[in-house]
């Protein structure tokens, strides 16, 4: 080390350097797995809107059949409402089962795990190592 101390100086800065430089690297590449984790649960979460919307359908059916039943019923059969409900609950036992399906896919989702767990540990890996006793 020199009388003016500019070899501590020199290397302090090539530490500062180097820590920027990877600090940016690992923010970049927390991005690119938040993006790559965020395109994994926005497919799920395309399956499961998919699911909620066939059981919105269902649910139109629903209404739609005991419409029509009401209407046209099964007058030679039974009698008119019966024929209705009937119409009704098969449809309401399809809306069940898509919402059922479509709730076991939502709980599927988990959101972005690897991502979470990796900004976690940014704040220890800054800290200094037990190798690094903060030498003076």
């Amino acid at each position: 080390m020199g009388v003016d101390g500019s070899q501590s100086q020199s290397s302090v800065g090539e530490l500062l350097t180097e820590l920027s430089r990877d600090v940016s690297r690992l923010v970049r590449q927390e991005v690119e797995l938040a993006k790559a984790e965020l395109r994994q649960e926005v497919k799920k979460t395309g399956k499961v809107g998919g699911l909620f919307g066939g059981s919105a359908l269902a649910g139109y059916m629903t209404l739609l059949f005991l419409s029509i039943a009401a209407w046209w019923g099964l007058a030679n059969v039974m009698d008119q409402g019966w024929a209705a409900l009937i119409v009704a609950g098969v449809w309401a036992v399809i809306g069940v089962f898509l919402f059922a399906a479509g709730r076991a896919q939502g709980r599927r989702i988990t959101g972005l795990r690897q991502t979470t767990a990796t900004v976690r540990e940014v704040p220890g890996a800054l800290k200094p190592g037990p190798d690094h006793k903060g030498e003076r």
